[in-house]
């Protein structure tokens, strides 16, 4: 476990090429950076390509608290987007209850609605279906489902979502804000899934989109911004769909540790503050805690050494810029007064 504050890594070096504007220190709790930590909490198997609707271990779950010192020593709450079948398991539920009560953790929801009852016949192949292809009323029942027993563990309805694999498509938003849900994020920026949800053009930073009625949902999305600004439109019109994604890969920065190296995370801090960004929405799998549990921790020193690279990483954002951890829910309860934008006019699914 991670119980020390190690010393903030050295910025990274400027270059003629990308260089980064030197940032003023801003005045005010609103001119902070806000930082959301969040992590998908759900089952394993999904890093090898399973998607069992049932049996799912969740002995993931149990490390959570590894990663108390980024909320007591930083000051960065975790926002944990827990999957039905943590919900379902005693023992997970207890890490659940340490992690909210003493660490100021925020339970929140995350679908993975083909292990969330109730279930239909599971795929014999391959991913499980679309949501948007799925008979809405079914996909309306596991969305209930899950939000009662998030509720259940809770003792208050969750009100942050995000829907598992990326796989939220604008026609089943308004699900969403029916069932009570006011901040989702479920938008990956610069991803183009196939067969999936077309994100790669929407902002990095909160928007506003339709919701139910006359409320509006705040949609929230992991940041991931462009090298260059004009880059994504650029590709996006001249890749063919079934490359698009790859841009992904090449073209894109973040701060999610295990998509990008710590150079990386902090050149995409740097640059979404200088462009402008209000928020810094960061997130990993809590089965990626797990030694064996993906391919890129193979063991022991492999998990530990990803904890101190989030850890300094953490570290160093607060030495480099005015900061404010808060989770999802936090930033919902500001959002009215923040002056967030309506969703901009765009093709795609966000």
């Amino acid at each position: 476990m991670v119980t020390h504050r190690p010393a903030a890594p050295a910025a990274p070096e400027g270059s003629a090429a990308c260089a980064v504007p030197s940032v003023a220190p801003a005045s005010g709790a609103d001119a902070a950076l806000r930082v959301i930590v969040s992590l998908d909490v759900e089952e394993e198997g999904l890093f090898s390509g399973r998607y069992a609707a049932t049996g799912c271990g969740v002995r993931n779950v149990g490390l959570l608290p590894q990663l108390a010192p980024l909320s007591d020593e930083l000051g960065f709450p975790l926002t944990l987007f827990c999957a039905h079948t943590v919900f379902a398991d005693a023992d997970a539920c207890r890490t659940l209850e340490i992690m909210r009560d003493r660490h100021g953790a925020e339970i929140a929801a995350h679908l993975h609605h083909w292990s969330t009852p109730p279930l239909g016949e599971a795929p014999s192949d391959g991913p499980p279906i679309r949501t948007d292809r799925l008979p809405r009323d079914l996909l309306r029942q596991r969305l209930r489902t899950l939000l009662e027993a998030g509720e259940r563990f809770n003792g208050a309805p969750l009100t942050s979502f995000r829907m598992g694999r990326w796989d939220l498509k604008k026609t089943v938003r308004p699900l969403l804000a029916e069932a009570g849900i006011t901040l989702d994020s479920s938008v990956c920026p610069l991803r183009l899934f196939p067969d999936g949800a077309d994100h790669f053009l929407a902002p990095a930073d909160p928007y506003w989109v339709e919701g139910h009625g006359d409320t509006r949902l705040l949609e929230a999305p992991i940041t991931q911004i462009p090298l260059f600004p004009a880059l994504p439109r650029l590709w996006r019109g001249l890749a063919p769909r079934r490359h698009a994604d790859s841009f992904h890969f090449w073209g894109a920065l973040s701060a999610n540790p295990f998509w990008h190296g710590p150079r990386a995370m902090r050149w995409a801090a740097r640059l979404h503050q200088a462009r402008g960004g209000r928020v810094l929405s960061l997130f990993w799998h809590s089965s990626e805690m797990l030694p064996g549990g993906s391919p890129h921790v193979p063991d022991k020193a492999a998990a530990r050494a990803m904890r101190e690279i989030i850890f300094n990483f953490l570290s160093w954002l607060r030495e480099a810029f005015p900061v404010r951890g808060c989770t999802a829910a936090q930033l919902r309860a500001e959002a009215d007064n923040l002056s967030f934008p309506s969703r901009p006019d765009g093709s795609g699914d966000w």
